[in-house]
């Protein structure tokens, strides 16, 4: 099994089991939305004994305006 690492946007730190190591792009649901992370950079930890495979996603763009405070709790 691989790893997808998150950075950037709402994911940012998380960890994701990946079905197929070859994935270039993740669709994810966020909300009431979708959010997108494509990859950066090849596979890491590919070999036999040094760990799960991993691969680095980057934030690209959510479908719809991400906004946390909706009821405007955090003014």
């Amino acid at each position: 099994m691989a790893i997808a690492r998150l950075h950037g946007g709402p994911l940012d730190g998380q960890v994701l089991p990946l079905d197929d190591e070859s994935q270039d792009r993740l669709i994810l649901p966020y909300s009431e939305t979708q959010i997108v992370y494509e990859r950066a950079g090849a596979a890491e930890n590919t070999g036999e004994g040094d760990g799960p495979t991993s691969a680095e996603f980057h934030f690209v763009e959510a479908e719809d305006d991400i906004d946390p405070d909706l009821d405007g709790r955090d003014e």
